[in-house]
């Protein structure tokens, strides 16, 4: 799988993920890999909400994968708002510490094209203009919603402070 990939600069953000030759549809390149850690030990360990930057991904409602220790080059795959990639989970069948995410393309991909996928980020509270201006998307797409926040009701976005 590694063969189909290359990491460099992006456009979008920092390093980003390349396709190393045509891909085609439904391919699977990358496992996402790191340390796993708990909710709790996630939230004590890193303040993400306000980083605007984070190569946590959470696995299942007790489990998070942290890229940041021992994480592989899945960790530079940038979100997108027309994304060309989809992470999938592999839920093991008795025991979530197994479960597993893989990357996979969602169309064609052309050599050189930078691999995106939606990154679906959602935290409990008002999203505030300060947040989404934390959180902006830099994808390009003609349907860029502009950051990378998911809303989860009408109520959450808000426009001040």
């Amino acid at each position: 799988m590694e063969d189909l990939i290359i990491v460099r600069h992006s456009p979008i953000h920092g390093n980003g993920v390349f396709a190393a030759r045509n891909i085609p549809a439904g391919t699977e390149l990358i496992e996402y890999t790191g340390r796993l850690i708990s909710r709790a030990q996630a939230d004590a360990e890193y303040d993400e909400i306000y980083s605007g930057h984070t190569f946590l991904f959470t696995l299942n409602d007790e489990w998070i994968i942290d890229a940041n220790v021992g994480g592989n080059d899945a960790r530079w795959i940038n979100h997108g708002c027309a994304p060309n990639c989809i992470p999938y989970l592999h839920a093991h069948r008795r025991d979530h510490r197994k479960d597993r995410v893989v990357i996979e393309t969602l169309r064609d991909v052309r050599k050189g094209e930078e691999l995106t996928y939606d990154y679906g980020i959602s935290f409990d509270m008002p999203y505030t203009a300060r947040l989404k201006k934390i959180w902006a998307c830099r994808c390009g797409a003609p349907n860029c919603t502009g950051t990378m926040l998911k809303p989860m009701d009408h109520e959450r976005w808000t426009g001040g402070e």
